[in-house]
C-alpha cells in the first residue's frame, strides 16, 4: 500500500452497501460529534469512472463549496452535497444514489431520508498536479451550487498571506480546527481489537491539531491523537474539509502520511495568490 497517493484521501461509499474505508486516506481521529458548531461545513459525493465516492466541503458563499482538487478530478456528472450534521448512525447510509452512476448525479435529490441534498458542478485548479510537485500542490477545487443557499452563513477566506505570520517558532503552538465527515479510527465492536477505518456513525466531527511545517503551498500537522497539544487529526473522507484558524479558512485537507491517520497530515494553503485568484473567479474573496 502506497504512503501517498490519490486514493489516500477518499473513502468509498458502496453502492446500497455499507460504507467501507478504502486506500489509505484522509476522518477526524480523537475528535468530537460537531452538533451544529459547523454548520456550513458539508458532506460532497459524486461518481467517477472508478466508482463514488465521499468528501468534505465548505460554504464559502451562497452558492459556493470548497474542497479539494483530487475531490473534483474525473467527477462523472454533478456532486451532491448536504449540511445535516448526522447523515447515518449506522448501515445503510441512506444517500442518494445516482439513476444512472455511468452519468453522476444531474439534479439535487432533495429531502432523502430527512437529509436535504443540493447539487452543483465541480471544478477543480487547472493547476494541480496530481501530488507530484510539492512546490505546486494545488489541491484545491469549487462545486458551484445549482441554487443559492439560505440560512447557513459561509465561512470567511483568510486574507492573502495569512498563515506567514504563523511561520515557526510559531506554528507549533498555534492549534487549528479541522472539520469533517471521514471514517473514525477505533476498534471495531466485534472481531480482532485492532484500531481500523470505522465508516459509521457517518457524522460531522471537529477536533484540533498544532502545526508542525510551513511550505509554499502547505501546512503540516501532527495527527497524534496522543500529542497532547492537540485532540487529533483527518481521516478518510475528511479529504477538502477545513483547516481554521482564527475564524478564517487557511486550508483544505489533502494528504496523510499512515495507513492509520494518525501521524502527519497535509492540508493545502487557500490564503496564497494562486489559490485565491482560483477562487476569485468563482466570485470567492478573502475576508477585508
Amino acid at each position: 500500500m502506497r504512503k501517498f497517493s490519490k486514493c489516500l484521501l477518499v473513502a468509498t461509499i458502496g453502492l446500497l452497501a455499507p460504507l467501507a474505508a478504502a486506500g489509505t486516506g484522509q476522518a477526524i481521529t480523537g475528535g468530537d460529534a460537531d452538533g451544529n458548531a459547523h454548520p456550513n461545513v458539508g458532506i460532497l459525493v459524486f461518481y467517477t469512472a472508478e466508482g463514488r465516492f465521499r468528501c468534505t466541503g465548505t460554504l464559502v458563499t451562497s452558492t459556493v463549496v470548497l474542497t479539494a482538487a483530487h475531490c473534483a478530478d474525473g467527477t462523472l456528472g454533478k456532486a451532491i452535497v448536504s449540511f445535516d450534521s448526522e447523515i447515518a448512525q449506522s448501515a445503510p447510509s441512506g444517500i442518494p444514489v445516482a439513476a444512472d452512476p455511468t452519468k453522476g448525479y444531474t439534479k439535487a435529490p432533495g429531502v432523502v431520508n430527512g437529509k436535504t441534498w443540493y447539487a452543483g458542478t465541480a471544478y477543480r485548479s487547472p493547476a494541480y498536479s496530481n501530488f507530484t510537485d510539492m512546490d505546486n500542490w494545488n489541491d484545491y477545487a469549487v462545486v458551484k451550487l445549482d441554487k443559492a443557499i439560505s440560512g447557513i452563513a459561509p465561512a470567511k477566506l483568510a486574507p492573502l498571506n495569512y498563515m506567514n505570520g504563523f511561520e515557526q517558532p510559531a506554528l507549533n503552538k498555534t492549534l487549528f480546527d479541522l472539520v469533517g465527515y471521514g471514517t473514525r479510527i477505533d476498534k471495531p465492536a466485534a472481531g480482532p481489537q485492532k484500531p481500523q477505518a470505522l465508516s459509521f456513525p457517518l457524522i460531522r466531527r471537529a477536533t484540533t491539531a498544532p502545526g508542525q511545517k510551513l511550505t509554499v503551498q502547505l501546512i503540516q500537522m501532527n495527527g497524534n491523537i496522543n500529542d497532547t497539544r492537540g485532540g487529533g487529526g483527518t481521516c478518510f473522507g475528511d479529504s477538502g474539509g477545513p483547516a481554521f484558524l482564527n475564524g478564517y479558512v487557511v486550508g483544505v485537507t489533502s494528504y496523510g502520511l499512515t495507513s492509520n491517520c494518525r501521524y502527519i497530515d497535509g492540508y493545502q494553503r487557500v490564503d496564497i495568490g494562486v489559490a485565491q485568484a482560483f477562487l476569485a473567479s468563482f466570485g470567492v474573496y478573502p475576508a477585508a
